[in-house]
């Protein structure tokens, strides 16, 4: 469990405009910074920026939250993960507290991997013996000589416990040596993970070793062993060469997707820099998400020409409507992997070959009807139902009927009938998959989000104008605190609001925006996003102390409008034929209300 003071110790570290600057070229404008948002694809930028706040926003998608809500979205982590990522970034060392049993903490196991990592390499440039032997021979053949083995920091895994003598003799424990999956408990004895084996380290987004992916040497199984899931590595959310290549994939606006290690390494060693790859596991969704925060035009995938690169482009079919970058597909000639393929042809045919890259379902498409005479009305049949399969697991996208239409000129039958075909598929892959999968864990419920479709234009105002005053709360804090007993009176439209209006107010004076936002969020998680910024452009042009006074009166205002429409429900709940003391006091406050409602719309600009 992260702490609450390692969290703000973490938010106060991280400067906002660094962070986002990484990815957003931002600019300034007044006190705030604009740019073209990173999550969606727009001209005109909309990505605003507070860095007084630490919040940020773009009006044109409507994300917004702080920082720890910026690297979940840009990254695809989970919050402590989120956390994780910034102190790393930021040099914190976390002191994370576990209920229960204590585990080795996140920044041992980097440090275990990183000293196998230093080791690993040691015996690839300078070990002797027949297995150095074999890696440097096995390398070579694939072009790396010792330059780029340095560079890569690639290795050789000798076995026979050498590791772990080596590590234990570094002061590493036994427990972290099996959490960072370096090592395997065996008869009592601890015996080296890795064996005779090259060596591709693997790591994070910021350059920290987290895993390896071993190579045998001869004919031993499996031809590629990565690292377990642990503490620190998980397959489906890291990228071979993410580190290297999110720089590149920022300013060309495209990465490009391998299947191998060596495949990644002959692409950036022949300019390619923007080129990752999956890690023993499909290319996943988080994959996807991760790659969208940077790159903002498409994916290229380089799949092999055989059955596994068939199958592999197929799986990455699912993720079209999940990213608004292109996908498309390469599929280099002769069953050829993009590193012989370079070696054969070079650097300006694979430029080519990248530039011809087609749609990614255009490719499955073919390839699925290349095994069918469309000319035999069954085999047309046959062929709806294989390309059905397909398209099952995007039931309910919106990109679905394109995709229907589509196949159904290819076939020659109508639209509905591929639809209802694909429908038919998508519900045996439900049932399936309900009869496989384990019973569902615990849901724990989302925060309710106002739908602001569903209410009035009235109630409409009133929230964006509550989340206007709450902003303006976050920047200047002390401005609104004389204000307290005003709001108290507020009828609000959205209750998270007033909890926020409150943690802000119960911060002590001279506090900074900053900490208010992290009161607030203490009380509402999804403070960030509320206080992130309002939309009323009648704003513009104003003084502090003129947008106070103004939003104070339209908040009032809704309120009081807010208070009579509940009045006259009580009284037509009441009867109009009944007169008691209870109706007689809900008339007083109506008229009290519809007096002050009167005095607040004369003193509001016109346009509201």
């Amino acid at each position: 469990m992260i702490t609450d003071e390692d969290k703000e110790r973490v938010r106060q570290a991280t400067d906002v405009l660094a962070l986002v600057g990484e990815t957003v070229e931002l600019r300034q404008r007044g006190n705030s910074f604009w740019g073209c948002c990173p999550f969606h694809q727009e001209k005109s930028p909309s990505f605003h920026v507070d860095p007084q706040t630490g919040l940020w926003k773009c009006f044109g998608c409507g994300e917004a939250g702080d920082i720890f809500g910026y690297v979940m979205k840009r990254e695809s982590l989970e919050f402590p993960d989120a956390i994780r990522y910034l102190a790393d970034r930021a040099g914190i060392e976390l002191t994370e507290e576990r209920g229960g049993n204590r585990g080795p903490k996140r920044n041992r196991l980097i440090e275990a991997l990183t000293a196998a990592e230093d080791y690993y390499c040691t015996m690839l440039l300078r070990g002797r013996g027949q297995g150095p032997d074999s890696g440097r021979r096995y390398l070579a053949g694939r072009g790396f000589g010792s330059a780029v083995c340095r560079s890569w920091r690639l290795g050789y895994a000798p076995g026979n416990g050498k590791l772990v003598s080596h590590l234990r003799g570094l002061g590493f424990t036994p427990a972290e040596l099996i959490a960072a999956d370096l090592a395997l408990q065996s008869g009592g004895h601890l015996r080296d993970r890795f064996f005779d084996r090259v060596m591709f380290p693997i790591h994070d987004r910021q350059g920290k070793t987290i895993a390896f992916g071993g190579r045998v040497l001869g004919d031993g199984k499996p031809k590629y062993l990565n690292t377990k899931e642990t503490p620190v590595f998980h397959k489906s959310k890291h990228l071979f060469a993410f580190d290297r290549a999110k720089e590149a994939m920022a300013a060309t606006g495209e990465a490009i997707v391998c299947e191998g290690y060596t495949d990644v390494i002959a692409m950036h060693e022949a300019g390619f820099t923007n080129t990752v790859a999956a890690l023993g596991t499909s290319f996943s969704v988080d994959h996807v998400r991760a790659i969208s925060g940077f790159a903002k035009s498409r994916i290229i995938c380089m799949f092999d020409g055989d059955a596994a690169g068939q199958k592999a482009a197929e799986r990455a079919v699912q993720f079209v409507d999940k990213t608004q970058l292109d996908m498309v597909c390469v599929v280099l000639p002769n069953n050829q992997d993009p590193a012989e393929y370079l070696a054969d042809h070079g650097a300006d045919q694979m430029r080519l070959r990248l530039n011809e890259a087609r749609p990614l379902m255009d490719f499955v498409f073919e390839r699925r009807l290349a095994a069918f005479d469309l000319s035999v009305p069954g085999q047309r049949v046959a062929a709806l139902d294989s390309l059905a399969e397909v398209l099952a697991p995007l039931k309910g996208s919106l990109l679905l009927d394109g995709y229907a239409t589509q196949i159904a000129q290819m076939l020659g039958t109508n639209v509905e009938e591929a639809k209802r075909r694909i429908n038919e598929r998508a519900a045996r892959r439900l049932t399936s998959q309900a009869n496989e999968a384990p019973a569902p864990a615990p849901v724990v419920a989302a925060p309710v989000e106002v739908d602001l479709a569903a209410l009035s234009s009235d109630e409409r105002f009133q929230v964006t104008a509550e989340r206007e005053l709450l902003a303006m709360m976050a920047k200047a804090p002390d401005a609104i605190r004389p204000f307290g007993d005003r709001m108290a009176t507020f009828t609000w439209a959205d209750s998270r609001n007033e909890t926020i209006a409150w943690s802000m107010l119960a911060t002590p004076e001279g506090t900074t925006p900053a900490g208010v936002v992290a009161a607030a969020q203490s009380v509402v998680p999804e403070a960030p996003s509320i206080l992130a910024g309002g939309s009323i452009a009648v704003l513009e042009g104003m003084d502090d102390a003129q947008k106070v006074e103004f939003l104070l009166d339209t908040v009032e205002r809704a309120s009081c409008k807010r208070e009579v429409e509940q009045i006259r429900a009580r009284l037509r709940a009441l009867g109009s034929d009944t007169v008691s003391d209870d109706s007689r006091e809900l008339f007083r406050r109506a008229t009290e209300l519809q007096k002050r409602i009167g005095e607040l719309t004369n003193r509001l600009p016109s346009v509201v």
